[in-house]
């Protein structure tokens, strides 16, 4: 966004998620940050947006005049896919190739491989909906026959006939010319205008005809989704409805609503991308730019790995079951959050999740909650959590949790407690999300030892400091509101706009000219795109970036590209690159052994903004105060008489030493036997093990 000027002051990030609508807002003039909550409106979540940017306005005593820009993270792509029935969606396809998602790639899932019985899941698009179209490109983009336009007709007049709502478009080489979908696009237009339209050579221009026409699929079933959400937010908005509206992209960026509207599949992870992207930015303020974040709602944990203040980012992911290929933060989902339920299998072993109790009916304890015991009535039988959530406003019912986990003990073998089976729960889940971690940093040749542990989320922070003691991490990092990371991140992130394009070379071939044009169009096609958001070239970066792989090789490796001349430097720092980015991934590289091939040339580019200046908090004097009360609660086998502490009180550079509990609004941080936790200049919690060896620590 532009400079606020004095009036327009406030910007506002907005996370919608199933239960709750999070909204946190940045005085830009003072770095002042508020955060609310409030119930989400699933029948038409902009009730639920509005309301709470007016609840927020209200709070900090602005106006809608004095609102500089709103940033929305939304969940419409990935709940489309996972909730909605994809009936109403066809497939043009070049003559000949009618089974392209059929054929699909091997995807036999763990522990079916040699099995005889195992059949492929029904495919996005029924063949019945598939339609072909004469016409043929070669890989270069040379035309050897011309587009059959009737097919073209009657393809559409087919999907027309059939009520088929939403149609993608793949056509054989598209990526290298395409010229072809753009006439199949006009043709469909004429005969069928009100059919949502997306086309591959313009949601993925990369070559592999099965991901390219998987994520065009979903790119047309989302668009409809997307412009109708999009549209009631912008009506429910009234006189904020001319502010700035950014939504929030998988790749870690954010763009305009019009352009969301444009390519809908760039926001499938939108939510989880932002809560990554606020916790860089805690995470560079605390000291500590390697960390592995744990975001722990009601259902989930979200996952992801930061590298030097920068998460990582990968091409290829899946939104439930289907494969897309765009690029998106990579972040990795386990069913553990705080309704993940307890249960014993048929061997009578006790199992916790992946099924959850969610929102509705939710935990035990909650008001008209479920019959199965979760994560979240285990921490409030052992007094680890308070007896009512968010403020106040949710009343909990211990003694139903613990008729829940008494039925559960009943069932296993011994003559366990409440509180030790409470006690295995927690452990069980804690051994989820340790496990979870593990293959993302020891199976990548990276140790856990050297990173903190960032945790947010409504059920992050209760246990992720016993997480961090089971493998060993630098710290465990609870953010100002973890509640309201995703949020906040929100703010803390750029316009972005990704462009990209196949063209396969040799390193024998280069064409260096060929080269130098394609990042030039790249590059420009990225500006065109920034500055209809009116975005200011003065505020632009591109970044180059290429998919590189040895000769031979099926699968490449995005490495960056050298900006300026493109030259014989150019091309012996992205040989280099590959080379290290290589060995970095797998372990090995053949450097000096084998040549190279560049596949995919991409260019990213950046809208920057101005990120949020978190205010210091005040020195420690008078800290004491903010220890409220003391409860028992249950550690190590017993009950221990614990302090409770209230977080908006907890001041810049106090300690306290374990088993303590801090509470807030929308969280709470336990800090176990054996931990310490100091409080940063930001307000930053940073929990520390006492028993940590001193050589792990540097």
């Amino acid at each position: 966004m532009a400079q606020a000027s004095r009036q327009a002051r406030y910007r506002v990030g907005i996370d919608t998620g199933g239960t709750f609508t999070d909204i946190v807002s940045v005085d830009t003039t003072t770095g002042a940050i508020a955060v609310t909550k409030v119930a989400s409106t699933p029948a038409n979540p902009g009730i639920a947006l509005v309301r709470g940017v007016r609840e927020i306005l209200d709070q900090v005593g602005g106006t809608p005049a004095s609102v500089a820009g709103m940033a929305h993270g939304t969940t419409v792509a990935t709940n489309a896919l996972l909730q909605g029935q994809i009936d109403s969606l066809g497939l043009i396809v070049t003559e000949g190739f009618r089974h392209i998602l059929e054929i699909a790639r091997q995807s036999v899932p763990e522990g079916y491989g040699n099995s005889y019985f195992w059949v492929k899941p029904d495919r996005i698009v029924p063949l019945r909906f598939v339609r072909e179209a004469g016409g043929r490109l070669d890989f270069k983009g040379r035309e050897l026959r011309a587009l059959d336009e009737a097919s073209v007709r009657q393809a559409a007049r087919f999907f027309r006939d059939h009520g088929i709502r939403a149609v993608g478009v793949c056509l054989l080489h598209s990526y290298a010319n395409d010229a072809h979908e753009r006439r199949v696009a006009e043709i469909v237009a004429e005969e069928y205008p009100e059919c949502a339209l997306s086309l591959s050579c313009e949601v993925l221009p990369e070559y592999r005809e099965y991901e390219r026409a998987v994520t065009t699929l979903v790119d047309a079933f989302v668009k409809p989704h997307m412009e109708r959400y999009l549209r009631r937010v912008h009506d429910e908005l009234g006189d904020l409805k001319d502010k700035p509206f950014l939504v929030m992209q998988s790749s870690g960026g954010v763009a305009s609503a019009a352009e969301v509207v444009r390519k809908p599949i760039t926001t499938a992870l939108s939510g989880p991308a932002a809560g990554a992207l606020g916790s860089a930015v805690i995470s560079e303020m605390a000291g500590f730019p390697n960390i592995v974040t744990l975001d722990a709602g009601g259902t989930s944990t979200d996952l992801c790995l930061i590298e030097g203040g920068r998460p990582h980012v990968t091409n290829g992911g899946a939104v439930g079951a289907f494969p897309v290929r765009i690029p998106m933060i990579d972040i990795e989902t386990i069913g553990t959050g705080g309704g993940s339920i307890a249960w014993i299998t048929r061997e009578g072993h006790l199992k916790v999740g992946p099924k959850s109790a969610g929102a509705d009916p939710g935990p035990m304890c909650y008001p008209n909650g479920g019959n199965e015991p979760t994560i979240t009535d285990a921490n409030l039988v052992l007094g680890r959590i308070p007896a009512a959530l968010i403020g106040g406003g949710i009343a909990l019912n211990v003694e139903r949790s613990r008729a829940g986990i008494v039925a559960i003990a009943t069932r296993l073998p011994g003559n366990m407690s409440v509180e030790q089976l409470a006690s295995g729960i927690i452990e069980i889940a804690n051994w989820n999300q340790a496990n979870a971690i593990r293959q993302m940093t020891i199976q990548r040749g990276i140790d856990p030892r050297g990173f903190a542990l960032l945790s947010f989320g409504g059920a992050g922070p209760a246990q992720s400091p016993a997480v961090m003691d089971l493998l060993n991490m630098q710290a465990c990092i609870v953010p100002p509101n973890p509640g309201n990371l995703s949020a906040f991140g929100l703010l803390a992130v750029d316009w972005r706009t990704d462009q990209i394009v196949t063209k396969v070379m040799h390193q024998d071939g280069i064409d260096l000219s060929a080269i130098a044009a394609i990042y030039t169009r790249l590059e420009q096609e990225a500006i065109e795109t920034l500055a209809r958001d009116g975005i200011e070239r003065s505020r632009m970066r591109l970044v180059r970036e290429a998919d590189v792989r040895y000769a031979g090789q099926s699968m490449e490796v995005r490495v960056p590209a050298p900006g300026g001349a493109v030259n014989a430097s150019f091309l012996a720092s992205l040989i280099d690159a590959f080379h290290a980015a290589h060995k970095r991934t797998f372990g090995y590289n053949y450097a000096g052994q084998q040549k190279v091939e560049v596949v995919n040339f991409c260019v990213s580019g950046f809208g920057l903004i101005e990120r949020p200046d978190i205010p210091k908090l005040p020195k420690r004097d008078g800290a004491t105060l903010a220890r409220k009360s003391v409860r028992p609660v249950y550690f190590d086998g017993a009950y221990r008489d614990t302090p409770i502490y209230d977080r908006g009180a907890l001041l810049a550079g106090f300690r306290l030493d374990g088993p303590a509990i801090v509470e807030e609004f929308g969280s709470t941080t336990v800090v176990f036997p054996g931990q310490y936790l100091e409080v940063d200049p930001h307000g930053v919690l940073i929990v520390r093990s006492s028993r940590r060896p001193a050589e792990v620590t540097s």
